[in-house]
């Protein structure tokens, strides 16, 4: 425990991989990496830096003393220079040349834009995890009947499995956005205060080769095929409202699935997993709840609202830049990343442990059954001569009155209801004949089957596994 706030997305739901990747730690670290480079490659060009300088900053990498930092940016109320000055502390031969020809935003952007693209790598592995782990339940109940819900009402027949591929179906287009935001994000590169690379001009004499050679090096050195094709001085902020739109499409899938999951569990169709020494209420000791699914829709509701902070930061970027946006930058990007971990790691927990009450459901299906099959009744009763108007009538009117009667509390009777009206030609024992619940399934079986063949390639790679969460 600690004296002070700590965001609870650090204390009690991200994994400890997506937290060393956002710890100032690793930023840190990432901006010494980034000195480091542009040293070895600007002396690569031809500056007068020497292998030693460049040896001596790579030693002193991890090293930070942010003793040392704090004291210098209380004094200078800047924060990338503090870190230039510890690192020259630190790596005295080279304090001439760290930084040479570079702006903040050399560091403090492509630093983010390296960690943005290693967290989106890290959420695309772990939402195919949960990928397939619904596979392996839809293929598990991809022709258990249940009853299908449109308006929340009962609705003709669906399969578990079949429920389950619409979650994929939606995921799997996250997963769509999360590839466009990787395949999307672009190396800053080193271009000076206003992105015109004047600095670099004078350094290099002239030579705008020696700059595009200069960049596409640096790209090169931190993974990244291209550098943005023009800037100002920082990265395109339309990159940060494309990684959290990804980031809160995620969200909206999940909380779908958790939502669609809290409702089943009321009707003890489904439930999510549950400890045998878990309190469900402090109160009622009988109570059951779906935390974990709740808890995944209130961290998508955070997320679906933390990601219309990237916008509004793209929208008001003032020429070349403005620094209003990097307090906001400093939350919501990391905030959103943490957040899109922790519903994923939930959504892994909940779909590895999902529990099928088949019992309950194929009571519901029996208790509405006799209404969804009335369309295979009326055609029946229609191939025995009757008249399709006058039929649908009567079991328009049989349907009313067997409905009022469960109302009251007591059990369906439509079939012996229909089977009393002479113009009904099928007896009730004829029509429960019809009421194979499988003959109202439609092609779920066969839809979730060519669903899940068409993924294998895209979830070849993954296991199915459950993530440890805190409770």
């Amino acid at each position: 425990m600690t004296d002070k706030y700590e965001s609870p997305l650090a204390s009690r739901y991200a994994s400890d991989y997506m937290l060393r990747l956002f710890s100032a730690d690793t930023r840190f670290q990432t901006w010494r990496r980034l000195w480091c480079a542009l040293a070895r490659e600007e002396m690569t060009l031809g500056l007068p830096i020497t292998e030693a300088q460049v040896r001596e900053l790579e030693a002193h990498i991890t090293d930070i003393d942010y003793e040392t930092v704090r004291a210098r940016e209380k004094e200078v109320r800047h924060d990338v220079m503090a870190h230039v000055y510890a690192y020259g502390k630190a790596a005295p031969s080279a304090a001439g040349i760290i930084h040479l020809g570079a702006t903040s935003c050399y560091v403090t952007d492509n630093a983010d834009l390296i960690l943005y693209r290693d967290g989106l790598r890290y959420l695309r592995g772990q939402l195919l995890i949960l990928l397939k782990n619904l596979a392996a339940f839809a293929d598990e109940y991809k022709s258990l009947p249940t009853l299908g819900y449109t308006h929340y009402q009962p609705a003709q027949l669906v399969t578990m499995g079949k429920r389950a591929t619409l979650w994929m179906q939606d995921l799997v287009s996250d997963l769509h956005e999360i590839d466009f935001a990787l395949e999307n994000i672009q190396f800053l590169g080193c271009r000076g205060t206003t992105g015109t690379e004047a600095s670099f001009l004078e350094l290099f004499d002239g030579d705008e080769e020696k700059i595009d050679e200069l960049n596409r090096r640096l790209a090169a050195d931190f993974g990244f095929e291209n550098c943005f094709d023009v800037c100002g001085q920082t990265y395109p902020r339309k990159t940060d409202s494309r990684i959290l739109n990804a980031l809160s499409s995620l969200a909206q899938s999940l909380y779908r699935m958790a939502n669609d999951i809290r409702l089943l569990q009321h009707d003890r169709q489904l439930e999510e997993p549950f400890e045998d020494s878990q309190i469900g209420s402090s109160a009622m000791a009988y109570k059951r709840n779906p935390m974990r699914c709740e808890r995944i829709c209130s961290l998508a509701r955070y997320l679906m609202a933390d990601a219309l902070n990237a916008p509004m930061t793209a929208a008001v970027q003032w020429m070349e830049r403005t620094l209003d946006d990097s307090a906001n930058r400093r939350i919501s990007l990391p905030e959103g990343f943490l957040c899109a971990d922790a519903i994923l790691r939930l959504g892994q927990n909940v779909t590895a442990g999902l529990r099928i009450n088949e019992k309950i459901i194929a009571r519901a299906v029996r208790e509405y059954l006799p209404f969804i099959a009335t369309e295979n009744l009326l055609m029946e009763a229609v191939k025995r001569g009757g008249d399709r108007q006058e039929l649908h009538e009567v079991i328009r009117k049989c349907s009313m009155e067997a409905t009022a009667r469960m109302k009251e509390g007591l059990d369906c009777d439509l079939l012996e209801r229909l089977a009393a009206e002479e113009k009904f030609s099928l007896s009730a024992g004829e029509m429960e004949e019809l009421l194979d619940p499988q003959k109202y399934i439609g092609r779920c079986d066969t839809q979730v089957t060519a669903y899940l063949e068409k993924l294998k390639p895209l979830l070849a790679g993954a296991e199915a596994a459950s993530a440890e969460i805190s409770v």
